[in-house]
């Protein structure tokens, strides 16, 4: 059996692990996970030593800068993360012949729209994080041919630091909650994205069915307010807690967010095949990886 090797950067974050958790019913896949400590890719020698070593038949590039905070008051580390980096592994992609699956944001959008964005609409990032990752998919579509840049939005998990978490830990704790109805996307759960950035590469890879490269948007189905996306957490934890909508002006931030960032994924409908779930199914695939969670430790 032909083996296909792929590596995954940023193994250990949100995304990278939903990856890992799933690696297992790829069995035509022999991954590599690298974290931080196995590949920091913003080293461009290093980059080019594992690519030349593994020989991938892809990477999918998780590894990035997500702090959208913190990158408004550090944004060399930022831009070097999510534009260098990203850039280095395209090229890298390019020299051994891999494909490249590329993470991207709706935060590439400054959300003054009122209709779902396309792929072809204007881009605008409103903070130092959007426009570090809009660089990051420039150099990457510059740099590798044969890449496909997947903008995402609002991901979280049952594990880690994440909204999803962050709500049911603040449920606990103050037994109300506050949470912002003004800003509207659509939440992503990362296990659901994670299988089926897989599936598409088991398509493209050991299928060999044609996937047009270049840029498309995954997220889950329907959109939400912070708010909506809040309640609806309490509602499927069956916790009896009182939701609160606030205005975006009510918390001081650092850094601009889109007020409307919802996308619109038909293209990755049609192209791929691979259907979309609601976000509400998407939040109860997640209530269900919790519960196992919860009962392993």
């Amino acid at each position: 059996m032909e083996v296909n090797p792929i590596l995954i950067t940023g193994a250990g974050g949100q995304l990278g692990r939903e990856l890992q958790r799933h690696a297992a019913a790829f069995p035509d896949f022999d991954f590599v996970f690298a974290d931080h400590k196995t590949l920091d890719t913003t080293v461009e020698s290093w980059v080019h030593k594992m690519l030349d070593e593994i020989k991938p038949s892809a990477v999918i590039h998780c590894a990035a800068y997500t702090n959208v905070e913190r990158a408004e008051d550090d944004p060399e580390n930022a831009i070097l993360t999510n534009a260098a980096a990203a850039g280095f592994v395209a090229d890298a992609c390019h020299k051994n012949g891999a494909l490249m699956i590329h993470v991207s944001t709706d935060y590439v959008f400054d959300g003054k729209g009122s209709m779902p964005y396309t792929e072809q609409d204007q881009v605008n990032p409103l903070s130092v994080y959007g426009e570090s990752k809009l660089e990051g998919e420039r150099l990457v579509d510059g740099k590798c041919e044969r890449s496909i840049i997947i903008r995402t939005s609002w991901l979280y998990s049952a594990s880690g630091h994440n909204f999803f978490r962050t709500m049911l830990r603040l449920a606990k704790e103050k037994g109300e909650l506050r949470v912002v109805s003004d800003q509207i996307a659509s939440p992503t759960y990362a296990g659901d994205f994670a299988l089926d950035i897989l599936k598409l590469l088991h398509k493209i890879l050991i299928r060999t069915e044609h996937v047009e490269y270049g840029t498309y948007q995954y997220t889950q189905l329907g959109e939400a307010s912070w708010f909506d996306f809040a309640r609806e957490i309490i509602h499927q934890s069956g916790m009896d807690v009182p939701v609160y909508p606030v205005k975006t002006g009510g918390f001081q931030t650092r850094a601009m967010r889109p007020a409307y960032s919802k996308m619109n994924c038909d293209k990755w409908i049609n192209n791929t095949n691979i259907p979309l779930k609601t976000w509400q199914d998407g939040l109860a695939a997640c209530f269900d990886e919790y519960k196992t969670l919860s009962t392993e430790h």
